[in-house]
Parts: structure tokens; sequence; C-alpha cells
């Protein structure tokens, strides 16, 4: 696993191009304002919010996100990201850009202070998304999922999101688009790197992988 991890690493390029993928810095004092973040500001906000995120933040639109339980360090960097059009999404970036940052960081808080999308899916044996998450693939230098996202998909740092429990198709979309080079907000071209090496069917198993998760 150290040798995969060494491998991706080295592909990360030291300098990436002029225009940064995020104008994020997650320096001690942009922790902290987020992390003071005003909960019920946050829930005020949000209630615009539920006609694609649930209204207890669990999506019942399978292309839309649920937010319940996410780090409240990733939501704000989606949110400052779709306001400067580092990600692009024809709704968020209009909603985003009439977002200030206190209104990022509270609803940020907000939605981590919910609890984490709950389902009854029928659980499915995924080998290659179990192989993935366990152990990568040296081969084509992919780490363990699990060494970002955390073994129980809970998401990690910053900007590393929690994925247990996401929706199906907003997961396929979403590594679709890093592997098509759509979206390119992550920081260091991680998800990009990773996502080109994955098959059709290996996203769509990391993807129903995670979804049930949660159940």
């Amino acid at each position: 696993m150290k040798r995969t991890l060494s491998l991706f690493l080295l592909l990360v390029p030291a300098l990436l191009i002029a225009e940064p993928a995020s104008n994020i810095a997650w320096t001690p004092d942009a922790l902290n304002f987020v992390k003071d973040g005003n909960l019920k500001k946050g829930k005020q906000l949000a209630e615009s919010c539920t006609g694609c995120h649930g209204e207890k933040g669990v999506s019942q639109m399978d292309a839309f996100p649920s937010l319940a339980g996410q780090l409240a360090t990733y939501t704000y960097k989606q949110l400052r990201d779709y306001a400067d059009n580092k990600r692009t999404h024809a709704l968020m970036n209009s909603v985003a850009v009439g977002l200030s940052e206190q209104d990022s960081a509270d609803l940020a808080v907000w939605f981590a202070s919910l609890p984490e999308a709950q389902h009854k899916a029928k659980k499915q044996k995924l080998e290659k998304a179990e192989v993935l998450v366990a152990k990568g693939n040296g081969k084509k230098i992919i780490p363990p999922c699990f060494t970002c996202h955390g073994g129980n998909g809970q998401g990690e740092r910053q900007d590393i999101p929690a994925l247990a429990g996401q929706q199906v198709e907003y997961f396929v979309n979403t590594l679709t688009e890093y592997k098509t080079g759509v979206r390119q907000n992550d920081v260091y071209s991680r998800m990009r790197l990773i996502s080109e090496q994955l098959s059709a069917e290996e996203i769509k198993q990391l993807a129903q992988y995670y979804y049930q998760m949660r159940k």
C-alpha cells in the first residue's frame, strides 16, 4: 500500500497551471471561520435548499447530493468554488454567487450537524468496488479509497468528502466529471488522476458501494 501511495504522489505535479483549482486556502483562520458558523442562520438559509437537497439534507432526487452529515469544510469549499466558478453547475453557480462567505459557513455547519442519510437498499456484492476501497490498484497507481475517505466513508481532513450514503447518480456523475475533466476543483488534481484510471463499471460499483454503506 505504501508503494501505491508513493507512486500516486509522484504523479501529483508540484505546480499545476497558473489558475488554481480553488481559491480556498485552509489556513487556521479559515478553518476557525467555518467552525464558528452560525447554526441558527444556517438552518434559515437551508430552507431554500430543500427542493433539491431535502428537508433534512437528505436528497430525494438521485441527481442531487445529500448534504446531511457532510464535512462542513467540504461543503463550504464547494459553495465558494461555485461562487468563484471553480466548479460549474447551471443552478448552483447562480445560487452560490448570492451567498456571502458567512452565509456559506452557516449553511456548511448546519448541514454537517444533521444525521447522515440512511437507506433501505438491498446490499449487493460489489467485488470491484470492495477491492478498490480496501486495496486500490497498484498497476493503475490508484490508492485505496479508505486512505482518504475513511474506513466508514466518513471523509477526512478539510476537503475530502464523506461518501457514505451519497446518492448513486450524483456519485457516478461526479466521478465521470472528474474523469472527463469537466470538474477541476480538486486540489492537486487528485480525483482527476484517479478517475481517469477507473472504468465505467468501477465507478458504478463504487457509487453503489458507498450508497449502501448507510442502511
